[in-house]
């Protein structure tokens, strides 16, 4: 689906026909350096701007993608294959918000933050943290979300006052140009966000003098790009694997929970790295729940994505596609049930790879297919005999990203969730918070590091620092010269402020002549300013 042809060019295919839509020219390993210096070169004036200014160029960006909504929800269909409402409702609209907020927010997120200084020798000093951006910041981005993910992460730099190398999936090149003019035309400083291709960019991306990197994408890469940060001192925000499991309960709506599993499952050809990949239903409503999520799945139309009414489109990839028949070849293999789905032709007039939605019973949970990410429009459903199962089967997986609880109490599903091993936790939904851009998103275990989105993502752009305020009208009390008076004035001190009642009055009594000669020293010292 891809290639890198003589004249240095990445070539972009739609995965639905087979079809070149464009090229775009590669950047060689050894050329990545001199992009990030020429936008450290063009960062300070970009910092220098008020966040009220940042945030002002940042709705400017919302409405130019409002503007070209269209063009760009098509792109996203025509590159990734995902249904055209897929690409507006989860890719567009999202970033579009996204912005807003982070303009509007981001203000008063990232402004300085006065600290409390309540200790009693602390009183002449003020504190406050200051949030000064990074310099230039590092997002590689996946394919399967190939506009909402990086451009949520490039926006949120922005904010924080960063410049950006954006390396999008080489599946998906097109769009990251796109962002890249987005940002162009809402006219921030050219050269702020720049746009780099090709297969070993990534690699010197982290080996270049980025301050930190945002990564999306596999378990295997993702520890590859956070040891190479670790080894440079910087930091990295990882977004790795899922295996988000859905635990239905027994009091759960069941037309709801059926709903929720076909779209959790199967949205954007179940291509979601926090997409359902395992059903824990009690087995008291398991008869229902799956005949109601086979019969779903068999209505789902699979086609053209640029057809309105098509709800799965091509695998993004025939790699992608192989990957999940093996899967489900080896679940079979292995006593699985296969209740529908598995390949299906390309429809009429297309070439591409086309998985129909797939429910599969009686899994073990010791099969491949729940264990490891399947990437793709497959249900895995348990049936297990109570709460307590369903939790621990859902919490024995290397990946902790999301999960969802279905129940009609909410303290159930809220003590539920605080036992659930994940980054998110969603009580009957699943996965839309990736759409809210003041949720956070990021996982435990291999599902990675860090957050993004939300104040934490914001703060994932800055350097935090400590800025303290004394006005020098007397020296410290615990500064030299030491002696004895010094250290009972000390001892006693903490006492008074932080004993038990009963010894406190005892304390006074012992520490006023100490802390009175202490009191004169200082005040004498202050005379002499």
């Amino acid at each position: 689906m891809e290639a890198a042809t003589a004249t240095a060019e990445l070539e972009s295919f739609n995965p639905a026909t087979g079809q070149r839509i464009g090229a775009v020219q590669i950047t060689t390993p050894e050329e990545v350096q001199a992009v990030v210096d020429s936008v450290a070169a063009v960062q300070p004036f970009w910092a220098q701007l008020t966040l009220e200014d940042r945030g002002r160029y940042l709705e400017r960006a919302g409405q130019v993608l409002l503007d070209e909504a269209d063009d760009i929800r098509d792109l996203i269909v025509r590159e990734q294959g995902k249904p055209r409402n897929e690409a507006f409702a989860m890719e567009v609209l999202p970033t579009v918000d996204a912005l807003h907020w982070i303009a509007r927010a981001g203000v008063e997120i990232l402004a300085d933050e006065k600290i409390p200084m309540p200790q009693a020798f602390l009183k002449t000093k003020r504190s406050a943290f200051t949030y000064e951006p990074l310099g230039v910041i590092g997002v590689i981005s996946p394919w399967n979300y190939p506009w909402s993910i990086p451009f949520g992460e490039v926006a949120l730099a922005l904010m924080a006052g960063n410049g950006v190398v954006l390396k999008p999936a080489s599946l998906t090149p097109l769009i990251g140009e796109r962002i890249g003019k987005v940002f162009e035309r809402a006219g921030l400083p050219e050269g702020l966000v720049r746009v780099v291709h090709g297969p070993s960019t990534g690699t010197a991306l982290v080996e270049s003098s980025v301050g930190k990197v945002f990564f999306t994408g596999s378990v295997e890469t993702g520890r590859i790009v956070g040891e190479g940060c670790a080894r440079r001192l910087k930091g990295s925000v990882l977004e790795l694997g899922g295996k988000d499991p859905m635990v239905v309960l027994p009091d759960a709506n069941l037309e709801h929970a059926i709903s929720g599993a076909l779209w959790g499952g199967f949205a954007n050809a179940g291509q979601t790295c926090s997409g359902i990949e395992r059903v824990y239903v009690h087995r008291d409503v398991s008869e229902r729940f799956i005949s109601g999520v086979v019969a779903g799945a068999q209505r789902l139309r699979v086609g053209d994505p640029m057809q309105w009414d098509t709800e799965l489109g091509p695998m993004v990839s025939r790699e992608q596609f192989d990957v999940v028949r093996e899967l489900v070849d080896d679940a079979v293999a292995a006593g699985a049930k296969l209740e529908c789905g598995g390949p299906v032709p390309a429809p009429a007039g297309l070439s591409g790879d086309f998985y129909g939605p797939t429910v599969l019973t009686e899994v073990s949970h010791d099969m491949r297919i729940m264990r490891e990410e399947i990437f793709g429009p497959v249900v895995p459903i348990t049936v297990v005999d109570s709460e307590e199962e369903a939790v621990a089967m859902a919490n024995d997986s290397d990946f902790g990203l999301g999960a969802s609880v279905w129940t009609s109490d909410r303290g159930k599903g809220e003590r539920v969730a605080g036992e659930l091993q994940s980054g998110m936790v969603w009580i009957n939904d699943h996965m839309f918070s990736h759409g809210a851009c003041q949720c956070s998103w990021g996982g435990v275990k291999e599902s990675g590091l860090g957050r993004t989105h939300s104040k934490f993502g914001l703060y994932e752009c800055v350097n935090i620092k400590l800025r303290v305020w004394e006005g020098s009208a007397i020296r410290n009390p615990w500064w030299h010269p030491y002696d004895e008076t010094l250290g009972k004035a000390l001892r006693q001190t903490a006492t008074i402020l932080y004993g038990r009642p009963s010894i406190r009055a005892k304390a006074l009594r012992d520490g006023i002549g100490p802390l009175t000669r202490l009191g004169a020293r200082l005040a004498k010292d202050a005379l002499k300013r």
